[in-house]
């Protein structure tokens, strides 16, 4: 008995070891660009992860340079990441939670096709379709910051309808015909009686999606026109000066005022992910 309590012991403190090993691993990256935030340019390459003392120490100017360099503002960039993330997510949300409970309640052979195309759409790499979809954006004049959200819809319904049809399934269906006995509609139904129910997979759902479409680079880059619409990631990517020169320091600066707020929003909320993927799981 004593000894395999000590083997699970130290089987528990390898686990430990190893997690521990692998979280500094993924802090590192935020840590080193926190320290070369605060640096001048000249010492991020040459000293990357020492403390920025001394002669390295640039203060806040790395900041002011980043949200200051060229003639795009920065606080445009800033406007159209929040209007993006806003208007994607609230439509995705809409759109995906009205699918999937139609999804999950009407047993038919369309349904069943549509279910399995969407979670297809999961393992489809996008650089299979960009230029496809760059190219289709522009005709349909999806290319500005107020109608690229419809574009984010096609991309993140397969894993938002996914984890609602898994979340709708488990929810008793007699609640709804009661509903329906009492006069509410579709619409009232879903809105008064099913919404309420899927709020944790809804802030689950809205909270990848808001992490997702705040640090995207690539589809904005490739559908809006970025003279008029840059959002922060790419703003962040014009910070060069003459003959290719990179601002090393005001790029990690303007690096580390983007994650912030994911990162406060992640803390806040990562127990309503659990909450959210565990609820989905209880039916596939």
């Amino acid at each position: 008995m004593n000894g395999s309590l000590t083997a699970e012991r130290r089987t528990k403190t390898i686990l430990s070891v190893v997690l521990g090993v692998i979280c500094v691993i993924y802090v590192l990256p935020v840590v080193a660009v926190i320290i070369n935030s605060f640096k001048l340019n000249t010492f991020v390459k040459t000293d990357t992860f020492a403390l920025p003392t001394g002669e390295m120490w640039a203060g806040f100017d790395n900041f002011v340079k980043g949200m200051t360099f060229g003639n795009y503002p920065f606080w445009n960039s800033v406007k159209y990441s929040v209007v993006i993330t806003v208007l994607s997510t609230i439509l995705i949300l809409i759109c995906t939670s009205m699918a999937a409970w139609y999804i999950a309640r009407v047993d038919s052979l369309f349904c069943k096709i549509l279910y399995f195309l969407c979670v297809f759409s999961m393992v489809v790499p996008f650089q299979m379709v960009m230029f496809t979809l760059s190219y289709t954006a522009d005709q349909l004049k999806l290319n500005t910051p107020y109608t690229i959200p419809i574009v984010y819809l096609g991309f993140g319904a397969g894993l938002a309808i996914f984890m609602f049809v898994g979340f709708v399934k488990s929810i008793p269906l007699e609640i709804e015909e009661a509903a329906a006995i009492d006069g509410c509609g579709p619409l009232r139904t879903f809105f008064l009686v099913v919404v309420p129910m899927l709020k944790p997979t809804m802030i689950s759902v809205g909270i990848l999606e808001i992490m997702w479409v705040w640090n995207d680079y690539l589809l904005p880059s490739l559908v809006l026109d970025l003279e008029k619409y840059r959002t922060i990631p790419i703003h962040i990517q014009y910070l060069k000066g003459s003959y290719g020169t990179v601002y090393l320091g005001a790029t990690m600066a303007l690096i580390l005022l983007s994650i912030i707020p994911v990162i406060i929003f992640y803390l806040t909320c990562q127990k309503h992910i659990i909450k959210g993927v565990a609820a989905g799981a209880v039916k596939g």
